[in-house]
């Protein structure tokens, strides 16, 4: 059980300033009661001592060059981010098992160049799919350049790019041929073998990333299932497909004593259970899900970041406070957190933290 600590209005004294994320404007950083990472531990434990993720602070999120992935995809995020991007602004290139991603300006992102798929057919990948040999990457020297990049006192999560397992087949098949593998009776044993040696190979990641990375806090793994409108295939079919792959890693993850983070985008509410069912800690839906109906339904079981309004930017002090103080009695409840990063000024912030406190501390 996490220790309370009460309140002291002492800690709404700014100590510093703090950059803020994508452009953001800076935010004051307050004289908290505990670290960033003590309280997104807590957090996870379902009791922490305020909001995580106000200010964006306490976190950092680290996509580092060695693994090929984050340079394919254009998401590098670690000590040598700044110069890469300043030495080609559109970097792209190949993933780990030598799969062409092109970067797309327009897009903001990378996509696997169309119209010639790696695999027709599940059941050739082992005579077709080059795995990675990470013994390879240059982990030593990834650790050498990132040891200040990773902070002790903040959160840090690793970003594992390309889809855990629909992603990861889309980029080997396209989206049309992945869908169809998913259902064909002739491809299903090949793909749970080809799903079964992902995941064996993310574990050797995992394990990579602790040795190399203490500092590592949390696992966050990307798979998106659906579009705007619905998920991509069934609920019976993620069950049977996925879910049991998706488990093994989950658990891997928790053996390790790391926290286990799903990135899923697409309007895939009536998928929560598969990602219960998986183990996962925590999922962000996007705006396109009941964020609040899922919070109701099932907060209890995983924690669910939930949309909120944005606070205007011309909101009087006294309407900021109000919606300040409506979220941290709605959201903030000890035992069934949710996550979220509220949009509005910096006094609202201020406010949620003061009240995030409060509720807490109870």
């Amino acid at each position: 059980m996490v220790k309370k600590i009460p309140f002291d209005e002492k800690e709404m004294q700014a100590i510093g300033e703090a950059p803020g994320m994508f452009g953001a404007p800076p935010t004051k950083i307050l004289n908290k009661p505990a670290t960033g990472r003590e309280n997104y531990r807590a957090f996870y434990a379902k009791h922490p001592y305020w909001q995580p993720g106000l200010g964006g602070s306490d976190s950092a999120f680290f996509c580092p060059a060695v693994i090929p992935d984050d340079i394919a995809r254009h998401f590098v995020y670690d000590a040598s981010a700044a110069e890469m991007r300043e030495k080609n602004p559109n970097f792209d290139g190949k993933d780990m098992f030598g799969i062409d991603w092109e970067f797309v300006p327009a897009a903001g992102g990378s996509m696997v160049r169309p119209g010639k798929p790696t695999l027709d057919d599940v059941n050739d990948w082992e005579k077709i799919l080059k795995f990675p040999n990470l013994d390879e990457w240059d982990w030593e020297g990834s650790a050498k350049a990132n040891k200040d990049y990773l902070k002790e006192d903040k959160w840090n999560v690793i970003w594992m790019l390309n889809g855990a397992y629909f992603e990861r087949l889309v980029s080997f098949m396209e989206f049309q041929h992945a869908v169809v593998a998913l259902i064909d009776e002739d491809q299903k044993d090949a793909l749970h073998a080809l799903f079964d040696a992902t995941t064996d190979l993310y574990c050797r990641i995992i394990d990579k990333v602790i040795k190399y990375y203490p500092q590592v806090d949390c696992i966050n793994v990307h798979d998106d299932w659906g579009s705007q409108q619905n998920p991509f295939f069934s609920q019976e079919t993620a069950m049977e497909m996925i879910v049991p792959h998706g488990k093994k890693l989950v658990d891997y993850i928790h053996s390790k004593g790391l926290i286990a983070d799903l990135h899923a985008c697409g309007h895939i509410e009536k998928r929560v259970e598969c990602f219960i069912e998986m183990g996962w800690d925590s999922w962000s839906p996007q705006p396109m899900n009941d964020t609040v109906k899922l919070y109701e339904e099932y907060g209890d079981k995983i924690i669910i970041g939930v949309q909120l309004p944005p606070v205007a930017a011309d909101a009087t002090e006294e309407e900021q406070d109000a919606a300040a103080k409506k979220i941290a009695e709605t959201y903030c409840i000890p035992g069934r957190p949710a996550s979220f990063r509220a949009a509005g000024p910096d006094y609202f912030q201020q406010a949620l933290y003061k009240y995030s406190r409060i509720q807490y501390s109870k």
